[in-house]
């Protein structure tokens, strides 16, 4: 019963927050976006002490649920290991083999590090919630987006819109080649072994694994009426259960009740353990493990701490080419972010602010030190003063909640002109796309000859007003580079 109501649970958090990034209407997010801020390590980086206490909660009472249920990829784990399951002979195919603290341990060191020196592509690698979201976002999303624009065009045939189109495009080569090699690595992983992933490199698994250990409920083995025939152990996805010994190392069991359901002598049992059945644990282990798990949750919280401070022609004769991204001295961040910094150090490149975008204005970041972490680029859309979608679904505090009001005086960045590709004085023929589309009204069009009022006219930047939206360089004609673009700022202003 309680594999049952485990498994009908972890389905539902784990189609849900499938949805959060498939999502095309928005009305998932708008209803569902607390799943993605119970997160742990979302949680860790956004600082949300009430997240955080209710998870160490549920650990310290039922041992790892969160693992197998709450966290995506830790459920298509078990997915993929029940496919791989299949038939007689893979059906008990599981053995206990001894845990590998170095390398936990390892893993929780290098996110340790990551985290204080604010490298965030590699909190974005090993954040498992991440890791599931740019699956999601770089594999999932297109398939979807294909299956739903089929019908569309069914419906379309009906006279029908129940369904729409929508754009389907990879966001960034780099990040779908990591989302695909990630997924095939866990996969081959899960189809193997089961929980590999999970109890060797996760140092989320980790930290819960350490607080685990003293959790109240817990799977417990009566050696009265134990057989020694095994079959726990070898349905135990996370080989953590030495049948020969009657042990069970409640670091790596990620509480999935397998072993319950399967012990036909009921020798198993889901409860608080007795003095008496309590195993003598190796001192040493337990001192170095408990100081590791301390001193990492000491240096994670302090470091989040401070961080937190801180169509293709033109009337069927001339080509028209797509537009190209400018090259920018500086990138530019979603408003809300504050600045390059304190996206770097709070963001855990899950994407789902890239998936919420209406605009196809965030994609991924192909630079090494902000790798996977949102950009704005103008070349499909621009950024809507009063859109705040990004902010509103950011669960790790990377971008903060702000109103349409805040929005629209928040400076991302500044316009600049290019004179060589501007049409009035390439083509000579009047424009003035930029500053009729401006919504801050920051720019003005001017005689490109002063005192000349009949010269072509250009356009010159406000670049107090200018709040950097992106509109100017978005619906400018110029192709395939826009004659005014967008340069980011390190850190956003107040106008």
């Amino acid at each position: 019963m309680l594999r049952k109501i485990r498994i009908a649970l972890a389905l539902v958090f784990f189609i849900s927050i499938t949805m959060l990034f498939l999502d095309i209407t928005g009305c998932t997010r708008a209803w569902l976006g607390w799943m993605a801020k119970i997160q742990f390590l979302p949680a860790v980086m956004a600082l949300n002490a009430v997240v955080l206490a209710a998870l160490v909660a549920i650990t310290l009472l039922f041992g790892r649920v969160y693992c197998s249920v709450i966290c995506p990829l830790g459920v298509m784990q078990d997915i993929i290991a029940r496919m791989g399951r299949r038939g007689k002979k893979n059906r008990n195919r599981y053995s206990y083999s001894p845990s590998l603290p170095w390398i936990r341990y390892a893993m929780l060191g290098l996110l340790i590090v990551a985290i204080a020196a604010g490298i965030g592509s590699i909190v974005a690698l090993l954040d498992p919630y991440g890791a599931y979201g740019r699956i999601a976002q770089n594999l999932l999303a297109p398939i979807y987006g294909w299956f739903n624009n089929l019908l569309a065009k069914l419906a379309e045939s009906r006279d029908s819109y129940l369904f729409y189109r929508t754009d389907v495009w990879i966001r960034n080569s780099v990040t779908f080649t990591i989302a695909a090699v990630t997924l095939v690595a866990i996969a081959i992983l899960a189809w193997r072994n089961g929980r590999t992933y999970c109890n060797t490199i996760c140092p989320v698994g980790t930290v819960l694994g350490a607080l685990s250990r003293f959790s109240w409920l817990k799977p417990v083995i009566d050696t009265s009426k134990c057989t020694g025939c095994g079959l726990c152990a070898r349905r135990c996805k996370a080989a953590c259960i030495n049948a020969k010994e009657h042990r069970i190392d409640y670091t790596r069991c990620v509480t999935c009740f397998d072993c319950i359901d399967n012990c036909h002598q009921g020798a198993i049992s889901y409860r608080p353990r007795r003095k008496e059945e309590k195993q003598e644990p190796d001192v040493s282990a337990t001192d170095t493990s408990r100081r590791s798990f301390l001193t990492g949750i000491g240096v994670i919280a302090a470091t989040a701490a401070l961080n937190a401070k801180s169509v293709k022609v033109d009337g069927g004769l001339a080509v028209i080419l797509d537009k190209k991204a400018p090259r920018r001295v500086t990138p530019i961040v979603p408003p809300g972010a504050q600045g390059l910094r304190h996206l770097a150090e709070h963001c855990t490149g899950c994407q789902l602010c890239v998936a919420a975008c209406p605009n196809g204005v965030l994609r991924p970041s192909t630079r090494l030190e902000s790798l996977m972490q949102p950009e704005s680029s103008y070349e499909r859309g621009y950024c809507r003063p009063e859109c705040t979608a990004c902010s509103d679904v950011c669960p790790a505090g990377a971008i903060l909640p702000i109103t349409r009001a805040e929005k629209s005086s928040i400076q991302i960045g500044h316009a600049v002109w290019v004179m060589e590709n501007c049409v009035p004085l390439a083509d000579g023929v009047e424009c003035g796309n930029c500053a009729r589309h401006c919504p801050a009204g920051a720019i003005t069009m001017v005689p490109s000859e002063p005192g000349n009022d009949s010269s072509p006219k250009i356009p010159a930047v406000n670049e107090e007003r200018c709040i950097g939206c992106g509109a100017c360089e978005n619906l400018c004609p110029a192709r395939p580079f826009s004659a005014i673009y967008v340069e980011g700022h390190e850190r956003h202003r107040t106008i």
